[in-house]
Parts: C-alpha cells; sequence; structure tokens
C-alpha cells in the first residue's frame, strides 16, 4: 500500500511548493511501487520466465508515471528479479537469480515464503552462525553493548501481552548481538537475518504467554554469559533460542495449513 502521508514542506528559492512537494515525495513512491511489483513476483503474479506488463500499463496500473516505473525496474534488476531485453521487455528473473540475502528482498519475499522453504533456509544459517556470533560478543562486547542488550531483553520482558513491543525488542537484540560481535561480515548477515526475523515474529506473534516466557528465559542466559564473559555459555544459550524459534516456526507453518490465523 503506497503511504500518502503528506510530506513536509521546506522552500527553496526559485522552485514553487508543488514542485518541491512532488520531488519529496517520488523517492518514497518509486519504492512503494518497486515493492508493489515484487510482492507481485514473490506472489506469483508475474511468474519466472515471463515478462511484466509495459512500463505504459504498469503506470497506468499504480498511477505513476513511466518515470517512476523505469526507476522501479532498475532497482529490481539490480537485484536480479527482473531483466530487460530488447523487443521483449521485463522479463522476470528465474528464483536462482534473486538477490535473495538482500535485506531489502527479503522484506519483499518474506510475507509470501511461509509455505516454502525460505524460512527453513534461514534458521538454518542462523544455527550455523547466531551460536559463535554470540561465543565472540562474549569476548569482544564492550559494556555499552552488554548494556544496550540487556535494554532489549528488558524491552521483551516487560512487554505482557504487548506483541509488537516484544517482537520490536526481540528484533533490537539480536540485531545488537550480531554488532556486539565485532565482526563486519557476521554485522552484514545479521541484516539479512534481521530482515527475516521481523516476519517471522509477526508469524509467530501469537505463540502462547508461556512461550514467550521462555524465550526471555533464553535471551537472559545470552544477557548473562556476555557479562561474565563465557562464550560457550553463550553458544549454548543461541542454539537454546534457535530451538525455541524452530519450535514457534514450525507451529505457525502448522496453524497455516489448518486454515488457523
Amino acid at each position: 500500500m503506497i503511504d500518502h502521508t503528506p510530506l513536509e514542506e521546506t522552500r527553496v528559492d526559485g522552485i514553487d511548493g508543488e514542485s518541491q512537494r512532488q520531488a519529496k515525495a517520488r523517492p518514497r513512491v518509486m519504492m512503494d511501487i518497486t515493492a508493489a511489483i515484487a510482492s507481485g513476483i514473490f506472489s506469483g503474479r508475474y511468474i519466472p520466465g515471463g515478462t511484466l506488463p509495459t512500463e505504459n500499463d504498469l503506470g497506468v496500473e499504480y498511477g505513476v508515471s513511466r518515470t517512476v516505473i523505469r526507476e522501479a525496474l532498475k532497482v529490481l534488476a539490480a537485484k536480479g528479479l527482473v531483466v530487460t531485453r530488447p523487443r521483449i521487455g521485463t522479463v522476470v528473473c528465474e528464483a536462482d537469480n534473486w538477490n535473495i540475502i538482500d535485506p531489502q528482498v527479503l522484506a519483499w519475499h518474506a510475507p509470501h515464503a511461509l509455505d516454502d522453504t525460505l524460512f527453513d533456509a534461514i534458521l538454518e544459517t542462523r544455527r550455523a552462525i547466531e551460536p559463535l556470533v554470540a561465543c565472540l560478543a562474549a569476548t569482544r562486547a564492550t559494556l555499552r553493548e552488554i548494556a544496550d542488550l540487556e535494554a532489549a531483553w528488558q524491552g521483551m520482558a516487560d512487554a505482557g501481552d504487548d506483541l509488537i513491543r516484544f517482537a520490536q525488542s526481540d528484533i533490537l537484540f539480536h540485531r545488537i548481538l550480531y554488532g556486539a560481535c565485532h565482526n563486519p561480515v557476521f554485522r552484514q548477515i545479521g541484516g539479512m537475518i534481521d530482515a527475516a526475523l521481523t516476519f517471522a515474529l509477526e508469524t509467530t506473534a501469537t505463540i502462547s504467554s508461556d512461550r514467550r516466557t521462555e524465550a526471555v528465559h533464553a535471551h537472559r542466559e545470552v544477557v548473562e554469559a556476555l557479562r561474565i564473559r563465557d562464550g560457550e555459555a553463550a553458544r549454548r544459550a543461541a542454539d537454546r533460542i534457535l530451538d525455541l524459534a524452530a519450535r514457534d516456526l514450525a507451529s505457525a507453518k502448522q496453524r497455516g495449513r489448518d486454515g488457523q490465523p
């Protein structure tokens, strides 16, 4: 859905207010259109190997200019989702070409991915990396990072039945943890996992309060391991978090198969 929230106006000499508003709105509108076309690809509306509607037709469908459509298609092409071919048009790429570890691509894909293997693959990736990230963070995290991690954990603990606050605090916890390992490659991978975790937590938001309590306890164990600089304890606690994540994802998939919310 395109966000039509009015933008704050800032005057620039020689440019009228309406032109300024259009100039400011264009990047936001372009990204909204990019996300909408990407959603069409991931939902199966536009299939790999097939062609997208023409720029004119897309412009009419979304109510924007050809310039906006052209800019959106350039973004999708850079991320491996489409390719422009002479005399054919814009073709949807095969899934193997999609830059699936790009956080933005992952965010577009996630709402359509619960029934495929994407989240299983991400969970496998987390199992391979996250325990090591926690272990490294136990020896490398600064006192400020440990304090920030504890504050994120406290947000989870205090969330109660506020599922949005719980999810936001959980996401923040993992973002801080990946940064605290002070490995720039893992930090980049953490960006991908952050995007996946955002949707995964929304998907599993209906888990029981008992299960959320288990998650809070497991995250607390990570904090305590970092506090005492115990890498192996941090590794075990991260494994425990991933076990709980696998269980909750399996439950969410089962609810989806059963037609439950």
